[in-house]
């Protein structure tokens, strides 16, 4: 659910430290593995691994690296044993915070979140005690100074393909679409040259929450770095206006 300012918060993930970058390539590469043990190795028939390797893609993750994530999850004896979990809870002044995690050991993945929510001051509630919120959709973001096509023109090419809305903001494009329209958007985009910021299924709020408090902020603020510090984690969406 990072929302208005998604663009800003991809930007500023981008600049963090190799450390970081190492953490997102380790939750691409638990991703890739999965796609490929249940959808098989070609991204031509299997749609999921063929939107992992666009995110990974737009997260500057070398093609070897993604080849090699490939093989290594289609060989013989590959003993894949992740599996997806989902947490939804409350952060300062009632914001909400969903928690996506890809996971070999569901008691360590539950221990870490419920710790990062009790460190900031919040809660972890139950399944869908917040996901109704918000709203699944494709989101493709696009940086205006890498964008040297006129705004006009690449609002038709993404609703030609299947997009449901183009919003210009003042440092960026954003697209969304249905969830299964993502990946031929996505592909339509990139055979006409657009360099993408990002492209993933994301949940998208639909209303946001303000915090002023230096207290809230200081609460929220721990609550997602101590996630964002957790390899388990893949996503984390809220509605917390920053």
């Amino acid at each position: 659910m990072s929302g208005h300012s998604k663009f800003a918060n991809i930007k500023h993930k981008k600049e963090k430290n190799d450390a970081a970058k190492g953490k997102i390539f380790t939750v691409i590469g638990r991703e890739i593995a999965v796609a490929v043990k249940e959808g098989g190795p070609d991204p031509a028939n299997n749609y999921k691994l063929a939107q992992i390797i666009a995110k990974a893609k737009s997260n500057n993750m070398p093609n070897d690296t993604i080849e090699r994530g490939i093989k290594k999850a289609s060989g013989e004896g590959s003993s894949v044993n992740y599996e997806y979990c989902t947490y939804e809870g409350y952060g300062p002044s009632g914001t909400a915070i969903i928690v996506k995690c890809l996971t070999d050991n569901k008691n360590r993945t539950a221990s870490n979140v419920r710790n990062a929510f009790t460190k900031g001051n919040g809660s972890i509630g139950t399944q869908g005690c917040v996901s109704y919120m918000s709203d699944e959709k494709g989101q493709i973001l696009i940086d205006r100074e890498e964008c040297d096509m006129d705004a006009d023109e690449l609002m038709m090419i993404a609703i030609d393909a299947g997009a449901d809305d183009f919003v210009e903001e003042e440092d960026s494009y954003e697209v969304t679409t249905a969830p299964d329209d993502l990946e031929p958007v996505r592909k339509a985009l990139e055979d006409a040259g657009v360099v993408m910021a990002s492209a993933e299924v994301s949940m998208i709020p639909q209303t946001y929450v303000t915090l002023t408090d230096e207290t809230d902020l200081k609460n929220i603020n721990k609550i997602l770095d101590l996630l964002d510090d957790d390899d388990d984690v893949q996503e984390v969406y809220h509605n917390w206006e920053e």
